[in-house]
């Protein structure tokens, strides 16, 4: 890597720390540019070299907390042979990851609004849903479940119930993660 690029990534990498705290502290609309660029140490030019705008620098921020929610799912998973099990497993991982504060403003409160409908789901299909749908097809391949709509329905449904449980968090969050492995048990065969 030349001094440049490396140069370039390192004040990516400011941008991004300065805007994920920001975010997660003030929520998206209460963050103003001035005060990501204050806290990265950067000027605007910079900012604007690398992002075209506020949102694009927020999409960002959620690409970097998604693929850190779909780590915790792959290590929660990585050894775990059963389908089922695998399935409450990354369940389990992903609720807890999105149910931290600073992923729950960031990722559940504020991404569907500020990057759209679209860019949400896009985001949500490559760093998240999918892993959640390979595990019911998994399941289903394996003939663990008992689900007559199909995997992708059944992925589907448990998408929006994970999404629920992590945007309620605090004291209902290990009432309704006990639901949904409930759930998953009585699913399979």
């Amino acid at each position: 890597m030349t001094r440049n690029e490396l140069r370039a990534a390192n004040t990516k990498a400011r941008l991004v720390a300065a805007a994920r705290a920001l975010f997660a502290r003030d929520g998206y609309a209460q963050t103003g540019t001035e005060a990501i660029l204050a806290e990265a140490g950067v000027k605007r030019g910079a900012l604007y070299h690398h992002y075209r705008d506020k949102a694009d620098l927020f999409e960002a921020v959620c690409r970097e907390l998604a693929a850190e929610a779909a780590e915790a799912v792959r290590v929660a998973t990585d050894d775990v042979a059963d389908p089922i099990e695998a399935l409450e497993k990354g369940s389990v991982a992903w609720i807890d990851y999105m149910a931290r504060p600073e992923s729950r403003q960031i990722l559940v409160v504020d991404a569907p609004g500020v990057l759209g409908r679209e860019r949400w789901d896009a985001l949500d299909r490559e760093l998240s849903f999918d892993l959640l749908r390979a595990g019911t097809a998994a399941a289903a391949d394996a003939g663990a479940l008992r689900f007559a709509a199909g995997s992708e329905v059944l992925a589907v449904l448990l998408n929006g119930a994970m999404n629920q449980i992590a945007m309620r968090g605090g004291n209902d969050n290990a009432e309704l993660k006990s639901g949904l492995i409930e759930l998953l048990r009585a699913l399979a065969r």
